[in-house]
């Protein structure tokens, strides 16, 4: 709620990235009244419910399932998986719910334009659901 670029349910420090302790997520939801926060960024689906009843929400992403970042340390986002997430939510009585669904989909095609277009990054994502390839380089882009 705060912040487009910061991540909500996860927290990154350095040398790995983890899921949002609840006091976190507590923290991040500040003094929000919505029962229902939707959030995204870090692509990895995932739903969470506060101790104050809030559904939080992110859906995952339709066409970059991991990528590297450097803010505010050097990570990796992984889903391992090419395929394309999305969320249905719904009001069921006083509560929401959330479907996150998970669908196969033309990813190789993708992969083949953004290594086409030079990104060569995107393109081994798209096809693998994991932004580097060996374990190896995963620690160089941590920079352990």
């Amino acid at each position: 709620p705060s912040s487009d670029i910061d991540y909500f349910l996860e927290t990154v420090e350095v040398g790995r990235v983890r899921a949002a302790t609840p006091g976190e997520v507590e923290a991040r939801l500040g003094e929000v009244t919505a029962s229902l926060v939707l959030c995204g960024h870090t692509h990895v689906p995932r739903s969470v419910r506060s101790s104050k009843g809030h559904l939080i929400v992110n859906p995952g992403s339709v066409g970059l399932p991991a990528f590297d970042d450097l803010r505010p340390h050097p990570h990796v986002i992984e889903t391992g998986s090419p395929d394309a997430r999305y969320a249905i939510v719904e009001r069921v009585a006083d509560t929401w719910i959330a479907d996150l669904i998970t669908v196969p989909y033309a990813h190789l095609t993708m992969a083949s334009l953004a290594r086409h277009r030079s990104r060569d990054d995107w393109a081994r994502a798209l096809s693998s659901g994991y932004a580097k390839s060996t374990q190896a380089s995963r620690v160089s882009c941590l920079g352990l």
